[in-house]
């Protein structure tokens, strides 16, 4: 085998330098599950968990809550960023091998917020994935200071997409 080859995907394996996330759903034990996102990749593993993608610059929400006997242990929810070759990255769970984090919540009541948040912008008639990245850092700041975010606008969403087509 050359060098070559052992950088070329599987067959029916994710494309080159696609970020991979582990998904688990055993009910009101674990669950890891995508809020949104445009998966370019999957793969079952077993009837509780699975493998998604998503391509580069691809924006998706990882929600993660898990519970013992006692109650919720842990309830998560990661805005990330897919990155692409050679470009810095965070390290998070379950996500290989990392991405950019654009926002960061913990503890149901403010992951509940985020989830609003989501909803919000769907309410909009625009898919979260294609939200300004800017904007999900205002969320995760405006919630760390415990203020409320600003809401997301067509007007905005508009205006992201034309800076996004003129290009840096």
């Amino acid at each position: 085998m050359t060098s070559h080859a052992a950088h070329r995907p599987l067959p029916g394996g994710p494309a080159p330098f696609t970020t991979l996330v582990e998904l688990t759903w055993r009910q009101r034990q674990i669950e890891h599950w995508i809020r949104f996102g445009r998966k370019s990749y999957g793969q079952a593993l077993d009837r509780h968990r699975s493998i998604v993608g998503f391509a580069p610059n691809s924006i998706f929400a990882f929600v993660r809550w898990a519970a013992n006997d006692y109650g919720t242990i842990v309830s998560r929810i990661d805005i990330v960023r897919a990155i692409g070759r050679g470009e810095p990255f965070q390290t998070l769970p379950f996500v290989r091998p990392g991405g950019e984090i654009l926002l960061k919540a913990e503890s149901w009541p403010t992951v509940e917020r985020v989830l609003q948040h989501i909803d919000a912008i769907e309410a909009l008639g625009i898919d979260p994935a294609d939200v300004d990245p800017a904007h999900w850092r205002h969320v995760h700041n405006r919630l760390r200071a415990g203020e409320t975010p600003s809401a997301y606008t067509p007007s905005r969403h508009e205006a992201w997409l034309k800076r996004r087509r003129t290009g840096p």
